[in-house]
């Protein structure tokens, strides 16, 4: 029998058989259970089962084998200190060297839809969680590996004899985090069981992220910066891109990126994005990618300098060229994907291959999917549900003699799109499937109104507002009527309403009440 033991028994077998070759090569005897000494013996490897170590049978449909003195005399024991090494002799238990553990997918279970209760419960793992705490607390004796990116560097040390107890206490705070992390899950979903059927909040919030990347520094170089990522995040996200080219992204880079990523989801229509500082300085849709992205640039160029975009189609060749013309700058691009063509173009010339930061998010189309929205502020978190739903055109109402035409109703629902996605208090001017001015973040919404009428100029003429709340005021509407605009779109429910649409009604303006706000702080 080796004088060396490790203890396998994982629920993710990537790179499980590699692994333990590699131990078996090192002269380790292996010990498994149920599936995992299944899948080690179908690959050829030699396992001795648990349940024939420890003279005592699985049972409970697998709920009981590992929970046993000799597996955790085993993690446990201290071979270094006499008394210990005395009861493991007397008691035949053999010190477990590595242990190798992953746990039930509790997070990914209870994650789909129609999960039941009993399903939950039964994704709840004891034995793995017990086995890799009593591992991590005897890490000095006990290297415990919880994760496939560990298999690598845990094999070269063992090979060239340097696990040292530094890299152990590092295997040990993961293990721990793992644990930490496992037991948050259970703990918010029981909390969400036990809450009264009417509540939207659990009364316990427990949030686990894992570290993706160090960043350069944060908001300002004197700041640090991090970016962690939740576990099983949604196909449309940045956790889920991957970084085709350019340097390192910064934190206002993904905080744009993420900003763009959700503007262009809002789009049925191929359609271009451009976003400066969290808010839309561009935007256009069309028959084509092509046409989207200049009538996205061509609303605000200066503005577009620097900028970050985004798609809702994969790039193509036609528009990469447009992309990439002379005297062009943009920080960074999201998109579903990056044709051949596409990509050749936009990472050979000259100023784009070094710098230009390319983002594939193949999921960026994905179904929405329900989730929360947290912002810190001192002492606390404040949450609330995401604002990401589609407003139900049902509910609008034309509240000005005119109705708006055909035309106008099209602009009208790309303002509104974009209003949803502007700093409050927001202002939009648009036309023509594009995006013509923004007036974002002012204390004032008259002040917006102004700055998205400059920014408008004569473009305004024949072009439609959004207003992302209502206009106490019929100041705003005068102004953006002065500046040629003709239909106007906004929530409704200020006191003055009815100064608002006279102010409408004298100029044969048409106007539409959608009854929902969408402040954006």
């Amino acid at each position: 029998m080796s004088s060396r033991r490790a203890l396998v028994s994982v629920s993710d077998k990537a790179g499980l058989t590699e692994f333990v070759g590699g131990l078996v090569a090192l002269g380790f005897e292996i010990l498994s259970t149920g599936g995992t000494r299944k899948h080690l013996e179908s690959a050829g490897i030699p396992v001795v089962d648990v349940a024939s170590y420890t003279g005592f049978p699985e049972m409970m449909d697998g709920r009981l084998k590992t929970l046993h003195p000799k597996v955790h005399g085993g993690l446990l024991g201290r071979p270094g200190l006499a008394s210990d090494k005395q009861s493991m002799d007397e008691q035949g238990i053999t010190p477990i060297e590595v242990v190798c553990v992953n746990l039930y997918p509790f997070e990914a279970t209870v994650a789909k839809p129609g999960v039941t209760v009993d399903e939950a419960i039964e994704n709840i793992d004891i034995g793995g969680p017990s086995m890799v705490r009593s591992a991590a607390k005897n890490h000095a004796y006990v290297a415990i590996v919880t994760r496939t990116e560990q298999y690598g560097p845990v094999l070269e040390a063992l090979r060239a004899g340097t696990l040292d107890l530094a890299q152990r206490r590092k295997l040990a705070g993961e293990a721990f985090e793992l644990t930490a992390r496992y037991d948050r899950a259970i703990s918010n979903y029981f909390a969400k069981l036990h809450a009264a059927p009417e509540a939207t909040f659990a009364p316990r919030l427990s949030l686990s992220f894992e570290l993706s990347e160090e960043l350069r520094y944060g908001e300002n170089p004197h700041q640090q910066g991090a970016l962690y990522v939740e576990p099983n995040p949604p196909a449309a996200s940045l956790a889920r891109a991957t970084k085709l080219n350019g340097k390192e992204l910064s934190y206002n880079n993904l905080l744009d990126l993420d900003a763009a990523l959700n503007l262009v989801r809002e789009f049925a229509s191929p359609a271009a994005v451009i976003l400066k500082h969290n808010n839309p300085c561009g935007a256009g849709e069309a028959a084509d990618l092509l046409t989207a992205f200049r009538r996205a640039y061509a609303g605000d160029p200066v503005s577009a300098f620097g900028g970050i975009v985004g798609f809702n189609r994969e790039v193509d060749a036609a528009t990469a060229e447009e992309l990439s013309i002379p005297d062009r700058f943009i920080e960074a691009i999201v998109a579903p994907g990056f044709s051949t063509e596409a990509l050749s173009i936009l990472t050979t010339k000259p100023k784009w291959k070094a710098s230009v930061r390319l983002l594939a998010c193949p999921g960026l189309n994905a179904a929405r999917e329900a989730g929360w929205e947290y912002r810190r502020v001192s002492g606390g978190l404040l949450v609330q549900t995401l604002d990401d739903q589609p407003d139900p055109e049902a509910d609008w109402k034309v509240v000005t003699k005119r109705a708006p035409t055909e035309r106008e109703w099209a602009d009208l629902r790309l303002a509104w799109k974009l209003t949803k996605h502007v700093k409050s208090n927001a202002i939009v001017f648009a036309k023509e499937g594009m995006l013509l001015g923004a007036g974002a973040g002012q204390m004032s919404r008259v002040d917006s109104v102004r700055i998205a009428a400059e920014k408008s100029g004569e473009a305004a003429r024949g072009a439609v507002v959004g207003s992302d709340a209502f206009f106490p005021f019929r100041d705003g509407p005068d102004i953006a009527i002065h500046a040629g605009i003709t239909a106007i779109i906004q929530p409704g429910g200020s006191r003055n309403d009815a100064d608002t649409i006279a102010a409408c009604d004298e100029r044969d303006v048409a106007m539409v009440f959608t009854g929902r706000r969408h402040f954006r702080h």
